[in-house]
């Protein structure tokens, strides 16, 4: 499994509205988000069979990152059946990635 990149359009569609959906909003110019996007993609590959892995670009997609009020990336929300339950804001081990998407699925 890799992480899909969703916009402002398409958003809506992805997110699962059974199970959990962890979205990372970034953007391409920002460092700590190139640093979580490997992080993300290996968690993706341990666990993409139970969890989906969505990306926002803010750039590209304001009016999702401003809907869950995203003031700085990289933010990442956990979702369970639709709905956000979690929200880290900035780079944060692997470790903590894995935490919240266990305590969610």
């Amino acid at each position: 499994m890799s992480i899909q990149a969703v916009n402002d359009t398409t958003f809506v569609s992805q997110i699962k509205t059974q199970g959990t959906t962890l979205v990372e909003f970034g953007a391409v110019w920002c460092p700590p988000c190139k640093k979580l996007l490997p992080l993300l993609d290996e968690l993706s590959g341990e666990l993409g069979d139970q969890v989906q892995f969505l990306q926002v670009d803010c750039d590209e997609s304001p009016a999702t990152a401003s809907q869950f009020r995203v003031m700085s990336v990289p933010t990442v929300i956990v979702f369970r059946d639709g709905e956000p339950v979690e929200k880290l804001v900035g780079l944060r081990p692997k470790s903590v990635y894995e935490q919240i998407v266990s305590k969610h699925s």
